[in-house]
């Protein structure tokens, strides 16, 4: 038996965790650079706030005078999705981190009623990390996902759906549109509506042979699992990453060559930094930069230059070479808006490719010494002088909240009166 426990709005959900007054309140969260909506409490969407919606362009609506705009806050919802983790872990055998939101449990072995255990769960959840969320369950993986849905979409479930039922299932099936099921994209319903599929039932009931002509293997499974044959295993190890990229659309235009040598430095040293925490060398490097794409006015603009290296995580090493091909594909007189680097070639730390493999000791040391210390005091605390100490290219936050518990600093105050 599986269960899917998702976090409502989670960034909205993570904002009022740390402030009780926005608790009945319309709550959005916005993109990089303050753009557009990506996360809505219930009271935001019943204003008819949408997904994407820009925040320039709705900000001065009336009847949103009183919506609680937020920049997103990345560092304070990676350690809050890390806390309901922590808990799931302390009443449920194993858990698979869906997303930074969902994730799945193994509800199996569990005697007495699995809805009270559910419910419980959630109960905790919100207690101990004021997140609210829904549970779904069944035998498989893509039922429990489904149920989760329903949970989440009947407001009369009270956050809990119960799959586990073959009746209880074929009822949904037979009302639910085959979009719904998980893995079934936008691209591919049209392709299964022109054979007849259009609901759940009918995806289930279909002649397998024409899955897998649309679909191949993963249909096939996918059919499998809303049957309640288990094909996808619940996972507790984090697979290795294949690639690595850090990239920002810029606060303002970057001009200067400087600013922009700043700004590749500062995510060669972030992604860097990532490596090392999970013990990964990087074989390959490219670098981009590009124009914005809805100014063409401006200029049209867009390269990406890579090499291989020889495999490192040493920021020094790769600074070096992602300065070197920002300095190659660099033209003035571009307003640029984004840039990024990406790491390809991804190995465990210490393999060696070539004969006369070399390592500099003394950056290793100092790679060392700086993790530790923005480790201890916050990131950024130390980086690179090339990294500079401006940064005009930041992204627009205009609205950041503090970040709660991951910073010594922005931790919440208890004041007497």
């Amino acid at each position: 038996m599986y269960g899917l426990i998702d976090c409502n709005a989670f960034y909205c959900s993570c904002q009022r965790t740390f402030d009780p007054t926005l608790k009945h309140k319309p709550v959005v969260v916005l993109s990089n650079n303050d753009g557009c909506a990506i996360a809505r409490t219930k009271e935001a969407k019943n204003l008819g706030i949408k997904m994407g919606d820009a925040w320039h362009l709705i900000k001065t609506q009336r009847n949103l005078k009183d919506v609680a705009w937020y920049s997103s806050n990345y560092p304070l919802y990676a350690d809050m999705s890390r806390r309901v983790y922590e808990v799931l872990l302390d009443h449920v055998p194993r858990v698979e981190a869906y997303s930074i939101d969902e994730m799945f449990l193994d509800l199996a072995g569990f005697s007495g009623d699995l809805a009270q255990r559910c419910d419980q769960i959630r109960a905790t959840v919100e207690q101990i990390t004021k997140i609210p969320t829904c549970v779904g369950w069944g035998p498989t993986k893509a039922i429990a996902k489904l149920a989760n849905y329903i949970a989440k979409d009947r407001p009369e479930l009270e956050g809990l759906c119960d799959l586990s039922d073959p009746a209880t299932r074929q009822r949904y099936y037979r009302n639910l549109p085959v979009s719904e099921v998980w893995g079934i994209g936008r691209r591919l319903v049209p392709r299964l509506e022109e054979v007849g599929i259009r609901s759940i039932q009918q995806f289930v009931e279909a002649d397998e042979a024409l899955i897998r002509k649309l679909m191949m293997i993963t249909g096939v499974r996918l059919q499998a699992e809303l049957r309640g044959d288990s094909c996808m295993a619940l996972s507790e190890i984090i697979e290795q990453r294949k690639g690595m990229t850090c990239s920002r659309s810029f606060g303002q235009p970057v001009t200067e060559y400087t600013d922009m040598r700043e700004a590749i430095t500062t995510f060669t040293s972030r992604a860097a930094e990532k490596l090392r925490a999970e013990d990964l060398d990087t074989g390959h490097i490219a670098v981009f930069i590009q124009t914005n794409p809805h100014r063409r006015q401006d200029g049209w603009y867009a390269p990406q230059i890579s090499i291989s290296c020889e495999p490192t995580n040493d920021t020094f090493a790769l600074v070096a070479h992602a300065t070197r091909l920002l300095k190659v594909m660099w033209k003035n007189g571009y307003r640029y808006a984004k840039a990024g680097v990406s790491f390809n070639d991804l190995a465990p730390t210490c393999r060696q490719n070539t004969l006369f493999a070399t390592t500099n000791e003394r950056t290793r040391q100092a790679t060392k010494a700086m993790d530790a210390v923005n480790q201890r005091f916050g990131k950024g605390t130390m980086s690179l002088l090339s990294a500079g100490l401006q940064n005009k290219w930041q992204p627009r936050q205009g609205m950041l909240s503090q970040r709660y518990t991951t910073n010594i600093n922005e931790i919440m105050e208890a004041k007497t009166f």
